[in-house]
């Protein structure tokens, strides 16, 4: 994880793991999550595709499949604390694996 005091800016790679990939329900749960932190920009990159974490049907644009990797970012007072907790979610698997 790469952190900026001054900007305020922190960004991680995480790989999407359920076998469904990033299909509705994790992409309702991820951007549901993302929006407790309204006021940080939350932004996820697949190659040159980036989308804003907090719109479900951004997400669905992706098309992450399980294994894809993603580059998520985040800007703002809450920066750290958002893509801690957006890394938890990839690597719980959004908890919907049983």
């Amino acid at each position: 994880m790469e952190s900026s005091e001054q900007t305020a800016s922190v960004a991680a790679k995480v790989k999407v793991l359920n076998r469904n990939g990033l299909h509705a329900r994790p992409s309702s749960v991820l951007a549901e999550t993302a929006l407790r932190f309204s006021d940080t920009v939350l932004t996820i990159r697949r190659g040159d595709l980036v989308v804003d974490a907090k719109s479900i049907m951004e997400l669905l644009l992706l098309e992450a499949q399980c294994g894809t990797e993603l580059t998520l970012t985040a800007e703002g007072p809450q920066a750290e604390t958002a893509i801690r907790t957006l890394r938890d979610l990839f690597e719980r698997e959004f908890d919907l694996a049983l």
